[in-house]
């Protein structure tokens, strides 16, 4: 067995990305940062059918706890070969004036530095120049890096393209080290993530407007995730799947 690192996945696109991966047979660690109760419901719903699955806490913007949450999966019986960095923050919807630097440097924590290192850490265990057998990273980004997601969420969108660009550089420096990186770029998901910026409903209210006519819902971005992650995917590295409806 196998063991696949799932960040932020109590909820969401993290929490439909686990079940799949926990199907296709890997040991699942399952992160959260403060959902304790939601990352167990998760753990308990792989192992009700048949998976296997841990949860581990640790808030990736902190380089401290992230340490922590590694060595908790060096002490499991089954290697590293798969990481989906899905954990990412945003605050209420503004304009780029109204944004303060407190705001700034928190999305970017998390969703920059953080995603920077736990691909240090996976590179460290999975390349084969450090006796690893390879695996995959897949980021999970955002249709914002392309769209800019004006008077919304600029800085979300920012730390996304940061992302985008670490995918690129990243896959290009491990390509030879057996290791395989490639991004998702959800568009209008209903996760729960809206209500953290203010607008539970964005998904309903914007859905309509897409080419594809609706919104999407998280299992059908866990399954881009999954294949990227898969040996289906064994020739595609520094690749970005849009998953936006057509947007």
């Amino acid at each position: 067995m196998e063991l696949a690192l799932v960040t932020g996945a109590s909820r969401g696109i993290g929490r439909a990305t686990a079940l799949m991966l926990a199907a296709k047979g890997y040991r699942v660690a399952v992160n959260y940062r403060q959902r304790e109760a939601e990352a167990l419901r998760v753990v308990e719903e792989i192992q009700q059918q048949g998976g296997d699955a841990f949860a581990v806490q640790a808030d990736i913007g902190n380089e401290d706890q992230l340490m922590a949450m590694f060595e908790r999966l060096d002490e499991q019986d089954a290697p590293l070969t798969v990481l989906v960095n899905n954990a990412g923050i945003l605050f209420k919807q503004c304009r780029v004036e109204q944004l303060d630097a407190a705001r700034i440097q928190q999305v970017f924590a998390t969703n920059v530095t953080g995603t920077f290192l736990c691909c240090r850490e996976a590179v460290k265990r999975m390349g084969t120049h450090h006796g690893g057998k390879g695996g995959a990273i897949v980021n999970v980004s955002s249709a914002a890096s392309r769209l800019g997601a004006p008077n919304e969420y600029v800085d979300y969108a920012a730390s996304k393209g940061a992302m985008d660009t670490l995918t690129k550089g990243l896959s290009l420096e491990v390509a030879q080290q057996g290791i395989r990186v490639n991004a998702v770029r959800p568009g209008l998901i209903y996760t729960e993530m809206h209500a953290d910026g203010g607008e539970p409903g964005r998904v309903d209210r914007l859905g309509s407007a897409l080419p594809i006519g609706r919104g999407g819902q998280a299992e059908e971005i866990a399954e881009a995730i999954v294949w990227l992650a898969s040996d289906a995917a064994s020739y595609i590295t520094g690749s970005f799947i849009d998953a936006a409806g057509g947007r």
